[in-house]
């Protein structure tokens, strides 16, 4: 039996770190969304029992370093299944872009498992079981728009914000998530207003949510990374209504109200950036 499974990508409208806590992690409030980027996930039963990667992408791991792989692993092992399964992942979502591209096919292998293994789990079961795995999981176990916090694994669902475009742009270099954490000083960074961002989400007021916008995390990677800063101002020139990096980064987004605007930033930006996407919110969770 083979089940195929969509993973999309997410970004971060407001991230804040409030503090380090005693176990290393750090206390975050995120804003969060699924956009329509997505990478296709394959499932398909084996009999003897193995977990197998396939991927066509040199920078995917097919081994247990795979965030896919410890999902299937996790779940196997607690719900003591007999089966193996082939997990071929067809990435769409850059590698390392701070869109949470391995958190969401970890979901996916999560949900997908969960009927192809018809282990009857509910969304909260599954995204209790992806926070053992990485602090995004169980934010793309849901999918839709939400707050995160804790260490992100704590999720209140959020409506869908207003409708609108989003240009994503990925320099060609690769950022460490533990670095940036690393290097960031809470006392020396501009907080994003999370109350003032959920309010703007709930009353739909679109040009709120493009002012509410911000991540402490971006001081960091810009002073690091100045390719994602020189992509950031680009984005800003070319009209984009609010422009943010996502996660740790090094991928910036955009948001853009109309099409006519949207070409221009698109066509702007393949001239400093191979890898540039237009495309949709998503915004409402999964169907289960």
């Amino acid at each position: 039996m083979k089940l195929l499974v969509k993973a999309p990508a997410k970004i971060n409208l407001s991230l804040d770190v409030l503090k380090r806590r005693e176990d290393g992690y750090h206390e975050v409030e995120m804003v969060m969304t699924t956009i329509d980027l997505s990478d296709r996930i394959e499932l398909s039963e084996r009999k003897d029992g193995e977990i197998f990667i396939i991927s066509q992408s040199r920078f995917v791991p097919d081994d247990q370093r795979n965030l896919a792989y410890q999902a299937a692993k996790l779940l196997k092992d607690k719900y003591q299944i007999k089966q193996g399964v082939s997990i071929a992942i067809d990435k769409m979502i850059p590698v390392a872009a701070g869109l949470a591209g391995g958190s969401s096919d970890a979901a996916a292998t999560l949900r997908g498992l969960n009927k192809l293994w018809n282990l009857g789990l509910s969304l909260d079961q599954l995204a209790e079981i992806g926070s053992e795995i990485g602090s995004d999981v169980s934010f793309c176990v849901y999918g839709g728009t939400a707050l995160a916090k804790g260490r992100g694994e704590k999720i209140m669902e959020l409506p869908a914000p207003p409708n609108c475009w989003v240009i994503l742009a990925k320099p060609s270099i690769g950022v460490s998530t533990a670095d940036v954490y690393h290097n960031l000083n809470l006392s020396n960074v501009k907080h994003p207003n999370t109350k003032a961002m959920l309010e703007a989400i709930h009353n739909q007021d679109y040009q709120a949510v493009c002012r509410e916008t911000g991540n402490v995390l971006e001081s960091v990677t810009l002073r690091l990374h100045p390719e994602v800063y020189q992509i950031k101002e680009q984005m800003e020139r070319f009209g984009a209504d609010t422009v943010l990096m996502s996660g740790s980064g090094p991928t910036v987004f955009g948001l853009v109200q109309y099409d006519s605007r949207l070409q221009r930033i698109y066509n702007g930006l393949r001239g400093f950036c191979d890898q540039v996407f237009a495309v949709r919110l998503l915004g409402e969770r999964f169907p289960f």
